[in-house]
This record gives C-alpha cells, sequence and structure tokens, in this order.
C-alpha cells in the first residue's frame, strides 16, 4: 500500500532537509545549481524515491515532473533567490546590518517557496511496487546522472566530469538512509 500524498510530502520533505544538511551535499547540490541549471528539489525528490521507496524514475518521469515544476521554480522560486544573492552585494543600501535581516527574511521565503515545489512533487510522484531489490550506489547514481544531463541538454551544455565529485558526494550521503 502506498502512503498517503501529504505522508509522501511530509516524509520527503524531511528527507530533503536531513539530506541536505549532510556533510558536502548543499556544496554539491550548488554546484549542480550553478554549473548545470540542476533544480535541486527536483534532485532531491528523485533521490528520495529512490532511496526510501526503491522507484528509480526513468529520464520521461524525471521530465514530467520537471515540466509539473517548471513554472513555479522559474517564476518564483529563481526570483527570490537572485533577490536574496543580490542583496549579499548590493544594490545601495545594501550591504548593511539592516539589509542583512530583510535577506534572512527572503531566505526564509525562498525556502517556503522550495516547501511548496516539494508538495507539487510529491503530488506527482509516480507510485509503483519498489523494487525486489535494495538501490546500490552506481543505481542511484546512474538516476541522479539523468537529472543532471536533462537540465544541462537543456541548457546547451554537457555534463562536466567535474559534476562527478558532486554526484558521488550526494550518492554517499543518501545511501546512509537507503531501505
Amino acid at each position: 500500500m502506498h502512503p498517503s500524498r501529504n505522508a509522501l510530502e511530509a516524509e520527503s520533505w524531511s528527507f530533503a532537509l536531513a539530506l541536505y544538511a549532510k556533510p558536502g551535499v548543499a556544496e554539491a547540490c550548488l554546484t549542480l545549481q550553478n554549473e548545470a541549471g540542476v533544480d535541486v528539489m527536483l534532485l532531491l525528490m528523485v533521490t528520495f524515491a529512490a532511496v526510501k521507496h526503491r522507484i528509480s524514475l526513468t529520464p520521461d518521469e524525471i521530465r514530467t515532473l520537471d515540466e509539473a515544476c517548471r513554472p513555479w521554480r522559474e517564476q518564483i522560486v529563481r526570483k527570490l533567490r537572485t533577490i536574496r544573492t543580490e542583496l549579499k552585494t548590493g544594490p545601495q543600501p545594501a550591504p548593511n546590518s539592516e539589509t542583512e535581516k530583510f535577506r534572512a527574511k527572503v531566505k526564509t521565503i525562498e525556502l517556503e517557496a522550495e516547501r511548496l515545489e516539494n508538495r507539487l512533487l510529491a503530488e506527482r510522484l509516480p507510485l509503483r511496487l519498489p523494487a525486489q531489490e535494495r538501490l546500490r550506489p552506481e543505481r542511484l547514481r546512474a538516476i541522479l546522472h539523468d537529472v543532471i544531463m536533462s537540465f544541462a541538454s537543456r541548457r546547451g551544455t554537457k555534463a562536466a566530469a567535474s559534476l562527478s565529485s558532486s554526484i558521488d558526494a550526494i550518492v554517499g550521503a543518501a545511501m546512509q538512509d537507503a531501505c
């Protein structure tokens, strides 16, 4: 029996926060986001499906999830991220202690926007019987490579070999929670 969508959303959000907090994962995610245009929330949801539910999403299923959340990501999440990052250096009156407080509020709103994207992804996550065998690191690596290639190809770039260390960091941390 599959969990309810509300339970799936709560579980996937907790998983995303816990994985992101593990050593090296935040840096790896940001590298993939900045160098290949990867949607970190989508990457974390795909990782969650594989690690916690032994569901290996196909490239078509990843593409479908991306299409479902792309408008929210591009119109809301990225704009909030841009505002937050621009406040680090300006324009005037930034940066100062007052604008840093404002930037912290924007960061909180950005995190809430990502939680809402997580909900959107959880509502559309394909559910099926889990794979019989345990998830192996090389299988998770291949799934994450599919996610990265999907975003890199849209940008017209190739996933650089330098990104493999970021994938390895995520795989290593995520496999600690594999069931």
